[in-house]
């Protein structure tokens, strides 16, 4: 699993690119079988906006973006904006999955005939 963290107008410090990583490997232990994770950091003027886009099987391809004053804080809201796309996106996975065999249990049995 690749992290890339790059930065689009604004060199990233080391400070920076060190806690956007801190914040990515919580989200990949999490979710551990992600393909490609990649942030992109930009500044434009006095706002701070923070890409995010991922990776995972099944061809499933994420984004977010957001942006605030502090690039901290715009770090932080997008990596909650793509753990709940991936929670719901896991929990939609889970459900197809478990459907067929929850209603198969809860079904009555079918009556017979007799003739």
């Amino acid at each position: 699993m690749a992290i890339e963290i790059t930065g689009r107008h604004v060199s990233v410090t080391e400070a920076i690119r060190e806690y956007a990583a801190r914040r990515l490997d919580k989200l990949t232990r999490e979710f551990p079988r992600l393909d490609n994770v990649h942030m992109i950091l930009d500044l434009q003027k006095y706002l701070h906006i923070a890409e995010l886009v991922v990776h995972a099987p099944r061809h499933i391809r994420l984004e977010a973006r957001e942006e605030s004053d502090d690039m901290y804080v715009s770090i932080d809201r997008v990596a909650d904006k793509i753990e709940k796309q991936l929670r719901r996106i896991v929990d939609r996975i889970h459900d197809r999955k478990n459907h067929g065999a929850a209603s198969r249990e809860e079904a009555p049995p079918a009556e017979t005939i007799e003739a």
